[in-house]
């Protein structure tokens, strides 16, 4: 039921300005969006809201997906179903830390004194970071959060978000790190999740692994060299990209069926400078067409030379360190000369050095060969990634199981996917999966690994043997908490403990994010009303980390999905046709348009970007969303302005019910493309009939609506029936200039009153009423513009000839375009009109 009308109280001059400031207090205030935990889950509906990185400020393409979640949360309140609407605030890992540092120009040395006294230079130098405790940058990366969260808050209060900002998380609090920690304990207790060490992908920038969900492929410049090693019967010639690695090569590979080198395989061949014998191997990986078709493996240069290694049973020769600078000692087997001329370089450096000694020793074939080639990179990283050996945490996602493959397919065959395409993204991805899922980070600002390790009579780690908290322990920090059964003074010592030093990738939190939000174990009567959840927005670039890593989750810990269906929003292009994006420096921050233009005029543009679809940033679109919300108002004045409507009134005319049997087929469409998550459709269909109405049946029926009688009444009746049905169509994508005119003239908010539907509107109109009514006037308006007189000029006579004469509403229409003698006549034609103007003066 919506609420009863009451005597309209209209301004005197309606304006969009202050509507934002207005409304928000007032939703806040009256707990519009507020979620009602008494109703069942069968009348919830839930949304696993997007926690954005509070790292700096939020842009154009934040406000264009959370409005596309937004319209959803109102459509799904507006039918009848309370909605779940929570906020989170994803404010640990690289870019918190990377902005503290920036902020206060501190860095992070987990080997310094926690100082309770400290305070950050007053005028930082990012350049000359000054070192502090791992706790007091922590306390940095939550002061700094704060004030980016509340910036946020505010920012999404004004865009009009309807989420209930009573459940508001952060991955960093208290409860997403019991969440967190917790579900990695059960992950371990089942054996999901497990510590190994390994060649793991790794950025020297930021000194911390990478997962494979964080790579990126960048075309980087680089050189092909042709190096000579020396074998017995003759040299062989290599080409590489990565001469730096000499010292670290432990084969040679050449493809098996490669008759150029038959004879090699299971021979030897000398490395050039370091004379160190490696074996020539065969392996399918290696490439005849590829340089000169054989290569050198080395531990480690590529994904490649992790496979040779592994599979092949190969020695393991680093010498790359955590920092991307060559180790300050060789390898075991490798001379110390020339080695020592590289130890302790860059790899740029190194690269360039042991490039002259090549030259020197004649062991360089000709001069480099130019090429551009893609190159794994950290997603936030500016550096190619290296291939360090390191013990890190993975937890199971079917990289190496094809059981749990299986399953995870399953899953995602499941989900319903809008758009439905939007599914062979998933699958891709999980059937391209080479590895688990690596979540150890060395980093400071997260949460931490709940682990600790004995050490034995040696005061060695015993790493096969953790130690673990217990559930009710939750939240921990190893390495400041003591484990159960020590004492702290037994750190660090034999026959004592230490802590795992890691964090968990934030992905590792954020994939539980509607377990956080729901109260998992936390509050078990809210997340049986929850979750499973109904909705999981996001942008389509995440479904490998973000979808598919809650997906994970999920199906260990529940069995279940996470969600049922997934609705993804596409990216916002720059004028180039580029995505918008911080790193690439080329966003728009959306204060500014929302001042200038005002939030509904913003979202009316964002809604405009159908579901999964990439669209570009518009300012144009974004005038038209203001026009029309201008015109909302002025409308909505000028419908209530007619007069009262007399209590058991009703519609009767043929134009007034042929207008609302227009609209209903509006609400239908509106209604199904809706419930389809395609805003775009709902508010296109509605948009449309808005200026139709306006522009024709407005004009049309303003005369009588003016007059007296039953027939005034109908066209007052059918005039707020409309109105009423247009602001609740509007509402979800329009919320604060819809709100405003719901107030004129009816109690309580539009956007807790019912979504239209078609069984409140009369039945009985011929919507070709309205439309051949509407032609007829539009080409009198013609013939008057082309004659150049005034819209109010008189008409002598018009004659409307066509098959659709007897839909005319002839006295509307001799209303509308100021005619004195009209004629209908009814032939097998297109509708046309005939006008003769009266006489002036």
């Amino acid at each position: 039921m919506t609420e009863q009308p009451r005597t309209p109280n209209v301004p005197a001059k309606p304006s969009l300005d202050g509507l934002e400031e207005k409304w928000v207090r007032a939703w806040e205030t009256e707990g519009t969006y507020r979620f009602d935990r008494t109703r069942t889950r069968a009348e919830v509906y839930s949304i696993d809201t997007p926690p954005p990185t509070v790292s700096g400020s939020l842009h154009v393409g934040h406000v264009f997906s959370y409005t596309h979640t937004d319209t959803v949360a109102r459509f799904q309140r507006m039918r009848g179903r309370e909605v779940f609407y929570p906020m989170g605030w994803d404010d640990n890992g690289l870019p918190t830390e990377r902005r503290v540092q920036n902020y206060f120009g501190v860095r992070c040395d987990p080997s310094l004194s926690y100082d309770p006294s400290f305070e950050p230079p007053e005028k930082p130098d990012p350049k000359r970071q000054l070192p502090v405790s791992r706790r007091n940058f922590i306390e940095l990366c939550e002061r700094l959060t704060e004030i980016d969260e509340k910036a946020f808050e505010e920012m999404w209060r004004r865009v009009g978000l309807s989420v209930d900002w009573n459940h508001l998380y952060t991955t960093i609090g208290d409860e997403s790190r019991i969440a967190s920690q917790r579900a990695f304990l059960r992950n371990l207790a089942r054996g999901e999740a497990y510590v190994s060490e390994a060649p793991t992908l790794w950025d020297v920038t930021f000194r911390t692994a990478v997962a494979q969900a964080e790579l990126e492929d960048r075309d980087h410049p680089g050189a092909f060299y042709r190096l000579r090693f020396n074998g017995d019967e003759r040299p062989v010639y290599i080409e590489t990209t990565r001469p730096e690695l000499l010292p670290a090569c432990v084969a040679v590979v050449a493809h098996p069926d490669d008759e150029r080198y038959q004879e090699l395989f299971g021979t030897t061949v000398r490395t050039p400078l370091f004379g160190v014998e490696v074996p020539v191997v065969a392996h399918r990986l290696a490439e005849p067409g590829k340089g000169s078709g054989i290569a050198m493996i080395c531990t480690f240069g590529d994904i490649n030379d992790v496979t040779w290694w592994r599979e092949l049973d190969l020695p393991t020769r680093a010498i790359i360190d955590w920092d991307g600078r060559l180790a300050h000692e060789p390898p075991q087997g490798v001379p110390a000369h020339p080695y020592g001329e590289l130890a302790g370089k860059t790899v740029f450096s190194a690269k360039e050095r042991i490039v002259e000694l090549l030259r020197e020793s004649g062991d360089l074939d000709g001069e480099p060969r130019k090429v551009t080639r893609p190159v794994k990179f950290y997603e936030k990283g500016n550096k190619p990634l290296e291939i360090v050996t390191t013990r890190q945490w993975y937890i199971r996602n079917g990289g190496r199981d094809a059981e749990t493959r299986t399953e995870l397919l399953a899953r995602g065959r499941e989900l319903v996917w809008h758009p439905p395409y939007m599914r062979a993204r998933y699958e891709n991805w999980v059937e391209g999966l080479a590895g688990d899922w690596l979540i150890s980070r060395q980093r400071f600002f997260g949460v931490p690994i709940p682990v600790w390790y004995r050490l034995d009579d040696a005061g060695e780690p015993v790493y096969d043997d953790p130690i673990v908290p217990a559930e009710d322990s939750l939240p921990v920090d190893p390495s400041s908490d003591v484990p159960p059964g020590y004492t702290e003074d037994q750190r660090g010592k034999a026959n004592g403990f230490i802590a795992d030093p890691d964090v968990m990738d934030t992905w590792a939190t954020s994939s539980l994010s509607p377990q956080i939000a729901g109260g998992w174990e936390r509050d078990a009567d809210l997340f049986s009303r929850v979750f499973p959840f109904d909705l999981r927005p996001q942008a389509h670039d995440i479904i490998r980390t973000w979808l598919f890593s809650t997906v994970v989750r999920a199906h260990l810990e529940h069995g279940s999905l996470p969600w049922t269906d997934t609705a993804l929003s596409g990216w916002i292009l720059d004028p180039d046709r580029k995505k918008m994006s911080k790193s690439k420096g080329n966003v728009v921050t959306p204060i500014a348009l929302l001042e200038e233009y005002g939030s509904d005029a913003v979202r009316y543009w964002a809604a405009n970007g159908r579901p999964g679809t990439d669209t570009a940033f518009d300012t144009g679109q974004i005038k038209v969303g203001r026009r029309l919300a201008i015109k909302i108002l002025n409308a909505s004045k000028f419908v209530l302005g007619f007069g009262e409507v007399d209590s058991g009134a009703a519609v009767t005319e043929p134009l007034d019910l042929a207008m609302l049997a227009t609209l209903s087929g509006v609400v239908d469409e509106a209604t199904k493309a809706f419930e389809g998550y395609d805003y775009t459709r709902a508010l296109e269909r509605t948009e449309r009939f808005f200026w139709e109405f306006c522009d024709d049946y407005l004009e049309l029926v303003k005369t009588r609506a003016y007059g007296d009688g039953p027939e005034a009444q109908s066209a007052r009746v059918a005039l707020r029936t409309a109105l009423s049905v247009m602001l609740r169509l509007f509402a979800p994508v329009l919320p604060y200039v819809t709100e405003e005119v719901w107030s004129w003239w009816r109690e309580g908010s539009v956007h807790r009153a019912s979504w239209p539907e078609v069984a409140e509107l009369p039945s009985g109109g011929d919507p070709a009423v309205l439309a051949a009514t509407a032609e007829a006037l539009r080409q009198v308006r013609k013939a008057k513009s082309e004659a150049r007189a005034s819209m109010r000029a008189d008409v002598a006579r018009a004659v409307v000839r066509g098959a659709e004469v007897r839909h005319v509403a002839g006295p509307d229409l001799v209303a509308a375009g100021r005619i004195a003698d009209l004629a209908l006549e009814e032939e097998p034609v297109e509708l046309t009109v005939h006008v003769t103007l009266a006489p002036t003066g």
